[in-house]
């Protein structure tokens, strides 16, 4: 029903520059995660990271997955409206643990509300990700605008997962939702002809056709922002400091983790898995939450790395750095065990790319601050080559 094949097209002029709001976004959620003399890191920053993060892309994904879904259709009002939306949610992140908690809550509040009446008027029921049509978790959100802290950050955590989990089980079964909205349909239409009205405005909703190809671009170019902070992020630290030796191999090293992760995107898709593509929408849109989360949480540590090449990295900015990287290839070992990916695969392949991070978050204190770049560098660069390494050791067996 929900993700059938339909003539391929690429992202219009509208969609991209309503990405370009997210660049900005995701620069200033960065910085909640950049410690500073004034403010250092601890698990709740991580935690308004994550819902934060999430907020930002659960309104990219709904209008993403409207423009998807209407094509040629796409209502440019309301897509310039939520882009202003977004604009004011980034605009409160620095001050969102702050004065600015409930200008936040109250931009996204009124952002999913315009996703749903934007929705509304396709005539249609996106069965494959039902959070980006309906607010399903929006009701603690909408509380916490009166809410003090600390519960409003509790309440936040709470509309996430709710979001997240009742998307996920609602999209196991989409025709029986499908089938409970047409049940509805039908008795408005049956109460307004009791009440002799003509139910102009009612109308039967049919299932969503999404466009695959376009979406996976669509996903990817996500990607590639997210990337895009990371790089600047290196680029503005080299700007700010003395280029000691030190501090060269850890811009370098992370240049090119970047630049793998970046060739991971482009071989395999936003998901980086060989092979993928089986799996639907209602596992593939959490998994690219928790993919680009990392990817934003990796730019925070290297914005932070500038301030400690020389010595010994802060636990925080080596959690943020190796956590993030943690999460990206976690994410992606369970996508390929969910593809049911081969064992050795994910013995040698997956495995080995989210322990390294780990030990490294966990015993990598005593080591200088370039030296657990190269090791994210060397993760990153096993994933690339591991096809090609186990293309080569078959070849050299079926030869022998």
């Amino acid at each position: 029903m929900a993700e059938q094949e339909v003539p391929e097209r690429h992202a219009s002029w509208l969609e991209l520059f309503f990405d370009l709001i997210i660049v900005v976004a995701v620069a200033q959620l960065a910085h909640v995660l950049h410690p500073s003399p004034g403010h250092p890191i601890g698990l709740a920053d991580a935690g308004l990271f994550i819902v934060l993060y999430y907020a930002v892309w659960s309104v990219w994904t709904s209008f993403t997955l409207y423009a998807n879904v209407a094509g040629e259709r796409t209502r440019r009002q309301s897509m310039l409206i939520a882009m202003f939306g977004i604009a004011v949610m980034a605009a409160a992140i620095p001050e969102a643990a702050g004065d600015r908690a409930r200008a936040f809550a109250i931009a996204y509040v009124a952002c999913r509300v315009l996703a749903t009446r934007t929705w509304s008027r396709t005539g249609t029921f996106l069965g494959a990700w039902p959070a980006a049509q309906y607010g399903t978790g929006l009701l603690p959100w909408l509380i916490s605008i009166w809410v003090p802290a600390p519960g409003r950050y509790w309440l936040w955590g709470l509309g996430t997962a709710a979001d997240i989990l009742i998307s996920y089980l609602q999209s196991r079964h989409p025709e029986q939702r499908l089938a409970g909205l047409r049940d509805e349909a039908h008795r408005r239409r049956e109460r307004a002809y009791l009440r002799g009205r003509v139910p102009r405005r009612i109308v039967l909703p049919a299932g969503a056709r999404l466009n695959v190809p376009h979406l996976g671009e669509r996903l990817g170019l996500f990607v590639i922002i997210v990337l895009g902070e990371a790089v600047m992020q290196v680029v503005v630290a080299a700007g700010e400091i003395s280029w000691t030796p030190a501090f060269s191999v850890a811009a370098l090293a992370g240049f090119g983790l970047l630049v793998c992760l970046w060739w991971l995107t482009l071989e395999y898709g936003a998901a980086a898995v060989p092979g993928f593509g089986g799996l639907r929408a209602r596992i593939t849109l959490p998994a690219h939450f928790a993919m680009t989360a990392g990817v934003a949480a990796t730019a925070a540590g290297l914005g932070a790395l500038a301030e400690h090449a020389d010595g010994h990295l802060a636990a925080a900015v080596r959690w943020t750095l190796c956590g993030g990287m943690t999460a990206y290839f976690l994410t992606s070992a369970v996508l390929g065990a969910a593809a049911r990916a081969p064992l050795r695969w994910l013995l040698g392949w997956a495995l080995p790319a989210v322990l390294v991070p780990v030990l490294l978050a966990v015993f990598g204190g005593g080591l200088a601050a370039w030296w657990i770049v190269v090791g994210l560098l060397a993760v990153a660069y096993w994933q690339v080559s591991y096809p090609a390494v186990m293309r080569r050791l078959t070849d050299g067996r079926a030869t022998a």
